[in-house]
């Protein structure tokens, strides 16, 4: 029943059926997967912000990957401020 329910889980994330993932929490309450289902309970606004709200991060992460170059370049021995004045430098 626990992998049923964990597939079924896995197919709810990749769709937005709201309703669904209700009968889920419902179902996996009375599982093995009972923590799992009373976390999502308790935070089910975000849960459900999630699975509706089409978003990424790929600007964020593009940044963090220049930064990151750009601190290897010193070899890791820069200061704050040093890297902070090559970031900007560079941009």
């Amino acid at each position: 029943m626990a992998a049923e329910l964990a597939k079924r889980f896995v197919s709810l994330l990749s769709g937005s059926d709201i309703a669904g993932l209700d009968e889920w929490i419902t179902q996996a309450g009375n599982s093995e997967l009972k923590s799992l289902a009373n976390g999502i309970a308790r935070d089910i606004d975000a849960v459900r912000a999630a699975m509706t709200t089409s978003w990424t991060t790929s600007p964020v992460e593009g940044q963090i990957s220049r930064i990151k170059a750009i601190k290897r370049q010193m070899y890791g021995g820069a200061s704050y401020p040093l890297l902070r004045r090559r970031v900007l430098l560079a941009a």
